[in-house]
């Protein structure tokens, strides 16, 4: 399937929105590649916006921010509003800038693991699980957060809240689209993606 199918197929989804942006979100394991889609699919949609759950999660919890995700960004972004959010630990711990998603953007791509979860279901008008191999996501992961000890305590600690979690809120069963990431078989990655045909009735 061509990305601007994929993205056709996802506004198809949530037919009557208005007023406000199409929230679509990007779920899967850490290393999945979410990020890494949720650049192909704003590039095909210009008026979009991306908020990463790992900004909510800085310095505050691996995956108890659902609340904090609702009141200070869904809920803005379904009243239509701009968004402009620094977060309790961003304060505390003096980061910079804020999550600040404009007016009038048409998809705002809410990308990060945990998102798909049945706490979040009122405020998501579609969504995307990235299945993969469970290995080499652990492998990338190691890849990308480890090294130092620190580092490999994080993700240590990572894995044991990630696997209960994922398995208590089964996000692939409930995802409008399941992606492939990254796939094992020939496509271009600039304009392809490997969509599961969707369930037998």
């Amino acid at each position: 399937m061509t990305v601007l199918d994929a993205v056709r197929q996802l506004r198809d989804a949530s037919p009557d929105v208005t007023g406000r942006p199409r929230v679509i979100a990007i779920d899967g394991r850490g290393g999945a590649g979410k990020t890494t889609l949720a650049e192909r699919l704003r590039k095909v949609v210009p008026n979009s916006a991306i908020v990463h759950t790992d900004d909510i999660a800085w310095n505050h919890a691996y995956f108890d921010w659902g609340a904090v995700l609702v009141e200070n960004i869904l809920q803005p972004l379904h009243r239509g509003e701009a968004v402009n959010f620094r977060p309790d630990a961003w304060i505390a711990h003096d980061r910079r800038g804020s999550i600040s998603i404009p007016a009038g953007a048409d998809v705002v791509w809410a990308e990060g693991s945990g998102i798909i979860r049945e706490e979040l279901a009122p405020w998501l008008d579609a969504s995307v699980w990235m299945q993969g191999d469970l290995d080499e996501q652990e492998r990338l992961l190691l890849v990308r957060d480890g090294g130092s000890p620190e580092q490999l305590a994080h993700v240590a600690n990572w894995l044991l809240e990630e696997l209960p979690f994922m398995l208590r809120e089964r996000p692939w069963a409930r995802a409008t689209m399941i992606v492939a990431g990254p796939p094992q078989i020939d496509l271009d990655p600039d304009t392809e993606l490997f969509v599961a045909p969707p369930p037998s009735p």
